[in-house]
């Protein structure tokens, strides 16, 4: 293992993200072998280089001294996110066909939402990951208001 591949910075701060997992084997092997990323550490925890960031995983727990009264699990209820990562692509297409071959599966197929191109699909805890496209943002087109948010442009 060397230095650089560990979400370590030497100055500042770099922004990671943590995953609560049921069985960190079967999530290693999904950030790997289907998104593509590479095992920096395989166990307590496992962190997986993804690109220009970091994924942390670890089996959830009771309370710890630095963090009272918390325990961590995965999601509990597919169907509510609170949080979800967020993959930007070059060419969501090509995305799309490539992990859709190595076992990822979509929602649905990217969808131009004015701003983006944009699909979801989970890990195998459930989380939810959107992977998006820049396409009418970068000429200045913003996407719709959410829906039920009474937002208008």
């Amino acid at each position: 293992m060397r230095r650089e591949d560990l979400p370590a910075p030497d100055a500042g701060i770099l922004l990671t993200h943590f995953l609560t997992v049921a069985d960190v084997p079967r999530s290693r092997a999904f950030y790997t072998d289907v998104l593509g990323g590479e095992v920096v550490l395989a166990e307590n925890p496992c962190i997986i280089r993804l690109a220009n960031s970091w994924l942390i995983m670890n089996p959830g727990g009771g309370p710890t001294p630095d963090k009272p009264g918390i325990t961590l699990r995965p999601p509990a209820d597919p169907a509510t996110a609170t949080s979800f990562l967020n993959i930007r692509v070059a060419d969501i297409g090509a995305v799309h066909r490539r992990w859709s071959e190595r076992g990822a599966e979509f929602l649905t197929p990217p969808i131009d939402r004015k701003a983006e191109l944009r699909c979801y699909l989970r890990d195998p805890d459930g989380y939810l990951i959107e992977v998006g496209q820049a396409t009418g943002l970068l000429r200045g087109v913003l996407a719709d208001p959410p829906a039920g948010s009474g937002g208008g442009r």
